[in-house]
């Protein structure tokens, strides 16, 4: 039996405008959604420049001290990330959802 195999959705792209640091949380990215959407529970790539610097899920978004499941272009939220806290100003985040294909 063959393993599954997935394809990227890209959903969108946000950009970090600072590090956050919440409390039993630990350090999130406070970001702007510059296109398409962002959902918690998504993929992510960010890039620091040119350089893919973590991927991996997205762990939580708030926006202000709102859980949420998505927020859409031009929202400000804050994103965390499993395994990841090391947020720069300036890093990009391109989200995106794993589709299975069908063989």
């Amino acid at each position: 039996m063959r393993e599954p195999t997935y394809r990227q959705i890209r959903e969108g792209r946000v950009e970090v405008i600072t590090p956050i640091k919440i409390p039993r949380l630990g350090v999130i990215g406070g970001s702007r959604v510059v296109e398409g959407k962002v959902s918690r529970g998504g993929w992510v790539k960010l890039m620091r420049g040119k350089e893919m610097v973590f991927e991996g899920r997205i762990s939580s978004l708030k926006h202000f001290k709102e859980d949420v499941r998505e927020m859409p272009a031009g929202q400000e939220c804050g994103i965390g990330l499993e395994g990841f806290e090391a947020f720069q100003p300036g890093d990009t985040m391109e989200t995106y959802r794993l589709e299975r294909e069908e063989i």
